[in-house]
């Protein structure tokens, strides 16, 4: 038994029937992908090695501690990887619609709060989509976690390390050991390389909170920051903000290869990030035009999750992050200028402790969970519109299961009761933009998308001018 952090037990509070605290991811293959040895991938790799997959949250009996990990004693790993198939044709609209009402659907909280799904019949081949509560961990841990089952080819995608043995002469089996090691040590050194890249977006925030500085030191810098942040005015009120329902729509664009955003970066002096979140806000600026609402010097703000890890710390779950706001130009009309407004925003914030808000601090102050909770709803819910995560994925195709991974992306929960949620994951060279939103609110969520692809497909005809 273990207990869970006060951050981890505010993402439990937080669980609403209209705001559901999951991490949704989808992973496709161009293949087939056998039931059974996912089943065995997943119980060796990540059921058995990390505790909370075969634990549930019960009240705690230690005072001042409401919620423990239990050890499930009816754990049932057929609860929790499920086989299903899409309708026919099988195609993206299908599974779009399957992860929007999965989205909507709430995990059990009596059982481990994880499930995931191998379906069949997407495009001839499959899909794995992964729910898992919030209070597991965050996105980046979580993240690691599921590409720690993977592998660089396919057959180390299916390999796991045995127990120790003693030493003595070595035959086929210590040589089949040896390379089971050595094929989880590369999985392990994939998704560090995630965290790395994650943690670059933002010029390695760790530092904020650097190792030598004292728990008070630091929870002083924690509690100055969001005491700062609560007294920043609420976002405008705008068609992307309101009461949420129960439905919620899962989009994904088309994939964009990362060679072209980054030509895009260097001729304007930008990050891939700065690029993306550019595109992004001008695809925002044109839906809420479609909606007849004045976008005019209009400016909302995402707010951005940013990784606090050590780079070179294990896997593990639980939430470590921080929150940047970063305020989006929709009023800018020229896409070029919106980029060169966006970077600029983005270059003031970086660095900047004021501008980073580290839940797990709150810890070191001896506040409750509930306290926790109210703070996070209350900052989101006021201080911004949307929720955006950037993940830079690995750079060459990774195998799961024995079949080659051919794209992936994920959702975080729009925390706070925000209607919208933004994510950015790159992988083997091309980056998909994914959003989930509330269907009261954005009932289209499609024109988003392709908005989207039209504001890249902008900066696109900008790089070719300038390098022409």
């Amino acid at each position: 038994m273990s207990n869970l952090s006060v951050v981890d037990m505010a993402w439990y509070q937080m669980e609403e029937p209209t705001n559901l605290m999951m991490v949704t991811g989808l992973v496709l293959f161009k293949e087939k992908v056998e039931l059974n040895t996912l089943r065995e991938v997943l119980n060796r790799r990540m059921v058995q090695p990390f505790a909370p997959f075969h634990s549930v949250v019960v009240t705690s009996t230690i005072p001042g501690v409401p919620y423990q990990w239990e050890k499930d004693k009816h754990f049932d790993l057929s609860y929790h990887i499920r086989h299903i198939s899409l309708p026919d044709p099988g195609g993206k609209e299908e599974l779009q619609t399957l992860t929007s009402n999965m989205m909507s659907t709430a995990l059990d909280l009596n059982r481990s709060p994880w499930q995931i799904h191998l379906i069949d019949n997407y495009r001839g081949g499959s899909a794995v989509m992964t729910r898992i509560h919030h209070c597991m961990g965050d996105g980046i841990s979580l993240i690691r976690v599921l590409l720690s089952m993977t592998g660089t080819t396919a057959r180390d995608s299916l390999r796991v390390p045995g127990a120790k043995r003693k030493k003595k002469k070595k035959g086929p089996m210590d040589v089949a050991l040896k390379m089971a090691v050595n094929a989880i040590e590369t999985t392990q050194k994939v998704a560090q390389s995630v965290m790395h890249e994650s943690q670059q977006v933002f010029e390695d925030p760790a530092h904020l909170f650097e190792l030598g500085t004292s728990a008070a030191e630091m929870a002083l810098k924690g509690a100055t920051a969001t005491g700062k942040l609560l007294l920043m005015p609420p976002d405008p009120h705008t068609p992307l903000k309101g009461d949420l329902g129960l439905i919620k729509l899962a989009q994904w664009s088309k994939p964009i290869d990362l060679i072209d955003i980054k030509r895009i970066g260097k001729v304007t002096d930008s990050k891939v990030n700065d690029v993306l979140l550019a595109a992004m806000s001008g695809a925002l600026r044109r839906y809420l035009a479609s909606r007849h609402f004045e976008v005019e010097d209009l400016n909302i703000r995402a707010a951005v999750p940013v990784n606090l890890r050590p780079l070179d710390g294990p896997i593990k779950l639980g939430n470590e992050f921080g929150l940047v706001f970063l305020s989006l130009p929709l009023g800018v009309r020229d896409p070029y200028d919106r980029l060169m407004e966006l970077k600029r925003r983005m270059d003031q914030i970086k660095g900047s402790v004021e501008a980073v808000v580290a839940f797990g601090i709150l810890g070191m102050l001896g506040v409750t969970p509930g306290q926790v909770a109210d703070q996070i709803v209350n900052i989101f819910g006021t201080k911004a519109t949307a929720v955006a995560t950037n993940v830079p994925g690995p750079r060459e195709p990774i195998y799961m299961a024995g079949k080659e991974i051919d794209n992936m992306m994920f959702w975080v929960p729009q925390s706070g009761k925000l209607g919208i949620g933004i994510s950015i994951f790159s992988y083997a060279g091309r980056v998909t933009l994914g959003v989930a939103v509330d269907r009261g609110l954005i009932p289209d969520p499609e024109k988003i998308i392709s908005g989207f692809h039209e504001e890249f497909e902008a900066l696109k005809v900008l790089a070719d001018q300038v390098e022409s």
